[in-house]
């Protein structure tokens, strides 16, 4: 008895022990995934710019790709990468030359002009715009606020032209970065895609050139898709704009060519511009202006825009309004920038999965043909023997 007593101590004193540890290692390991969790994301806020351009170059590549495989047919491929980036540089360049030249004259224009209509002497040729937001609620206060902050902020214009240059200089050499990171990945990309398809498990072979499939036509698609668009929109309202006599109508138009890009929003945000640089013209122009944008949305959202996304992502309206809105919470601009992609490739391998399910587990869906073949059997027993003979009443 002594001694079953004393190991009946001893089990408890262990089992004791064992639960004062489980506390203490619990609040230990927590807290050890808490650090670990602020490490991961402090160091993604200092390398954000680098997975971003990252990020700029895979999406780039992945545009490009079919080009380079086309020409690949008749050139080696590094001779097929160099004449495809070659025609983007000089399509490029062709732009910057007529587009962002133009629009730095403008918007130099705009600035000098702005600072014209919000003298004292010219308050009457603002009264239409003032009487459009005071419609909203903004008082005459808020607009005089307003005003001296734009006064202010465009007084020192002049003075942050230095900072400006060095920006657009980083934002060359960005260019760079993503044009050499491009240009390596689709070097190097078969390579790696080739090794994963023929080093993975035999069993996972499928799935690999599936998903390596489906990325390349989902991205790709989107990423041409995305282009065509904003370029088609890009053009409609610069055309339009310089019809109507709006000023600025290449700034405008490069305007709405960057905004396309964010989905849903970007056309009518470069909408609302366009009409409220309009009402400086007066009330019938502004008016002119809302007609023709709700006609280029209709045309962007619900004739050209569906058969080009539609084709490259194979979403739903729906769905793609719900991923904007989705993407725009969690993260911001960028959320809503890549939500329709990222929910195209997460449909497609869905859609991949049930097929998988139901090829693999064919008897959980047998029920369903037992059940329509019993009603086929059962109306052809109702039915009566075509025998040759006719039926006696």
């Amino acid at each position: 008895m002594p001694l079953e007593s004393l190991q009946e101590t001893s089990w408890r004193e262990e089992r004791q022990n064992s639960k004062w540890k489980r506390r203490r290692d619990i609040p230990i390991a927590i807290l050890a995934w808490i650090a670990v969790v602020a490490i991961i994301l402090w160091a993604a806020g200092h390398v954000i710019r680098s997975l971003l351009l990252l990020a700029i170059a895979s999406l780039l590549a992945f545009a490009l790709a079919p080009a380079v495989k086309l020409l690949q047919r008749v050139m080696p491929r590094f001779l097929a990468i160099l004449i495809v980036y070659l025609v983007v540089l000089i399509v490029f360049g062709f732009f910057i030359y007529l587009i962002i030249d133009t629009s730095i004259i403008q918007v130099g224009l705009l600035a000098k002009e702005v600072r014209y209509l919000l003298t004292p002497a010219n308050n009457a040729q603002l009264t239409p715009l003032e009487s459009l937001l005071r419609t909203f609620g903004i008082s005459q206060e808020q607009i005089a606020s307003a005003r001296q902050q734009i006064v202010a902020q465009l007084g020192g214009f002049a003075g942050s032209v230095l900072p400006l240059f060095t920006r657009f200089l980083d934002f060359l050499l960005d260019i760079v970065i993503v044009a050499v990171v491009s240009i390596y990945l689709l070097i190097d990309g078969s390579r790696v895609t080739n090794w994963l398809r023929n080093n993975m498990p035999v069993q996972q072979r499928g799935r690999v050139h599936f998903l390596l499939e489906t990325l390349e036509r989902i991205v790709g698609g989107y990423i041409r898709g995305q282009l065509l668009l904003s370029t088609m929109v890009g053009l409609l309202v610069g055309i339009g704009m310089a019809l109507f006599h709006v000023p600025y109508a290449v700034l405008l138009g490069v305007l709405a060519f960057i905004l396309e890009f964010v989905p849903v929003l970007g056309t009518i945000v470069s909408g609302a511009i366009c009409v409220l640089i309009a009402l400086t013209q007066g009330w019938l122009i502004a008016l002119g202006v809302l007609i023709y944008f709700v006609g280029v949305h209709v045309l962007e959202g619900d004739v050209v825009g569906p058969r080009i996304m539609g084709k490259a992502v194979g979403l739903h309206p729906v769905i793609s309004l719900a991923a904007l809105i989705a993407g725009a919470e969690l993260f911001g601009i960028l959320g809503a920038l890549f939500a329709s992609l990222v929910a195209g490739i997460l449909q497609a391998l869905i859609v991949s999965i049930w097929k998988e399910w139901r090829a693999t587990h064919p008897e959980q869906f047998e029920e369903n043909k037992d059940t329509a073949g019993g009603k086929i059997e059962e109306n052809a027993a109702d039915r009566p023997q075509e025998t040759g003979k006719p039926v006696s009443p």
